[in-house]
């Protein structure tokens, strides 16, 4: 999937991370979604890496990388505290400063790491997302029914657990599969098998709908997105239809600009030429 990329595991401050990387010139930090893992950016990251060089973590307590014990506060899963595994890792590598690219919940890393260490962020951008707070405090009948899992996975240890170690597979890929490549797809299916994946990534949104809609709210109105932020959203997905994503984030950021793509809510799997060329053409 990822010819001339190393892959390893590597200790940041808190926590080891399992990273891919490879390619030459400006550093460019790739942040996957749930409940996938690095492998989502497989039809994306060789490309990429002709211009940049290429970082590419599975995020703590997703995939191989470690997953830190459950808090009652569920703060070893926020944002914040991945955003500053990402910092980490990148000084491992060399970068006090670089790019970013985030789908899904490694969006939700991505512009809290702009928000949080604004010095390390060269430009941002996001995929499929409006920022947590804004999520919840819209939620409505279409959301409760469209997003369910956003507060059943939040439910208290260990009832989601349950319902979902009966059948990871059905559970989290009940979309058609062709979607995504065999080998990322392989790793999905066997990361996700593993319980600990599964509490992980419960406590994720366990965090989502905690401490991150916190520390948003703390900054809303005191703290902006000052790099310049590319917004991108599935047109055939859910996001771009029920907000007006764009004029959202004008609320958080200074400079934004994007579009939709023609796709589902996987856009670097489902679409992988318009997102690449959105992306390259960005952060170019």
């Amino acid at each position: 999937m990822f010819d001339g990329f190393k892959l390893e595991m590597m200790d940041t401050d808190e926590v080891q991370i399992r990273v891919r990387h490879g390619g030459s010139g400006p550093p460019l930090l790739l942040l996957h979604g749930h409940p996938q893992t690095h492998a989502m950016w497989c039809k994306i990251a060789p490309r990429l890496a002709r211009d940049f060089t290429v970082v590419a973590p599975d995020l703590r307590g997703y995939g191989r990388s470690a997953k830190p014990p459950s808090t009652p506060d569920h703060a070893l899963y926020s944002k914040r505290a991945m955003a500053r595994d990402q910092i980490a890792l990148m000084r491992r590598l060399g970068f006090e400063r670089f790019c970013v690219a985030g789908h899904d919940r490694g969006g939700r890393v991505g512009y809290r790491l702009a928000l949080d260490h604004p010095a390390a962020v060269e430009k941002l951008a996001v995929l499929d997302i409006i920022p947590t707070a804004e999520v919840w405090r819209r939620a409505d009948m279409k959301f409760a029914l469209g997003y369910w899992h956003w507060a059943f996975l939040a439910q208290p240890h260990p009832f989601p657990e349950k319902f979902i170690a009966a059948d990871p597979a059905e559970f989290y890929f009940r979309h058609p599969r062709e979607i995504h490549d065999p080998e990322a797809m392989a790793d999905y299916l066997t990361c996700i098998g593993d319980p600990e994946t599964i509490r992980a990534m419960c406590e994720d949104y366990r965090a989502g709908a905690t401490c991150d809609v916190m520390a948003d709210e703390a900054d809303r109105g005191q703290r902006r997105i000052g790099c310049p932020l590319l917004v991108l959203w599935g047109a055939r997905g859910a996001v771009g239809k029920w907000y007006d994503v764009p004029a959202i984030w004008r609320d958080w950021a200074d400079h934004v600009h994007g579009g939709e793509i023609d796709s589902g809510h996987f856009l670097a799997e489902e679409a992988p030429d318009p997102t690449y060329d959105a992306l390259r053409a960005f952060f170019k």
